[in-house]
């Protein structure tokens, strides 16, 4: 479940190429935006022995869509990672789309389980591509700090029971921010890697009560940057490493010097973000998209 795709590795995600990229004669590309809780899947791509999210969408365009048509996904999120605003794209035959793609929403969500829904479906551009047409993401992470983990959100949290100096993660997290090599906070993709340089425009930790949320916010992410990311930033909340550490784990380029990964459970995809209309680019697939 782990292996990573070689053109676009995302932190906790490496979107799938579909072989179905150029919008067909007589077809409609719809963008639809997905929101999912991950605990019982193996992320979002199809996986050959286990269940997924893109598994379960396309079981659902199947029952309305004799044509079974795929699903392609900006981001693949790992086992047990959450989603809000995963971007995807479906080309539809036009004869067979005979209602508005807002009412496809609620046909899609009759046939999903409860843990998946389409949140928005509206008509897209020939040329859009879920991911890569994308110039940013966002993800969130949440770290529930208090003695007792609660349980409504054992699923979507990450338990700290000790307390956090959240004054040392946020000047942490400051250093985080800009154009960097990212690759001590990222893991191995079982391959030889593509440039590692990636900007990233936000690093914050915000508090709510014993809710500790880290928001994570580049143009592109490595494989597992996101949580290599937020278990280094607890780390140094726990006095583990200064805050002033990261501006030389980030310069030595080594994952062992940096910190832990954090779990799975706690990461959130928030949202996609594309250029606005009108300003719409596109990648070739078949291209290596520049970091």
């Amino acid at each position: 479940m782990e292996a990573a795709d070689p053109q676009d590795l995302d932190a906790e995600d490496s979107a799938e190429s579909s072989g179905d990229e150029i919008l067909a004669p007589g077809h409609v590309r719809i963008r639809l935006v997905i929101g999912y809780d991950g605990t019982r899947y193996a992320g979002w791509q199809r996986q050959p022995r286990d269940i997924s999210v893109q598994q379960r969408v396309e079981e659902a365009l199947a029952r309305l869509f004799p044509s079974k048509p795929g699903v392609s996904g900006s981001s693949r999120t790992d086992t047990g990672v959450h989603a809000v605003g995963l971007s995807a794209h479906v080309d539809l035959p036009r004869e067979r789309l005979t209602y508005p793609p807002r009412k496809l929403v609620l046909a899609l969500n009759a046939w999903l389980p409860e843990d998946i829904r389409i949140l928005s479906a509206a008509r897209a551009p020939a040329r859009f591509h879920a991911r890569f047409s994308a110039c940013g993401k966002q993800y969130r992470y949440q770290v529930w700090n208090h003695p007792a983990h609660h349980p409504l959100w054992r699923t979507q949290s990450w338990h700290v029971p000790r307390p956090l100096d959240l004054a040392a993660m946020r000047t942490a997290a400051r250093a985080f921010v800009g154009r960097h090599d990212f690759l001590a906070f990222s893991a191995s993709p079982g391959y030889e890697r593509r440039p590692t340089l990636r900007t990233m425009t936000q690093c914050s930790v915000r508090r709510s009560g014993p809710l500790v949320t880290v928001v994570l916010e580049a143009d592109g992410f490595l494989y597992k940057m996101c949580r290599g990311i937020v278990g280094t930033l607890v780390q140094v909340g726990l006095g583990r490493f200064s805050a002033d550490a990261i501006a030389g784990m980030l310069a030595q380029r080594d994952r062992r010097l940096s910190g832990m990964s954090a779990p799975a459970q706690g990461l959130v995809l928030w949202k996609v973000f594309y250029p606005p209309p009108g300003q719409h680019r596109y990648t070739d697939p078949r291209t290596p998209k520049p970091s």
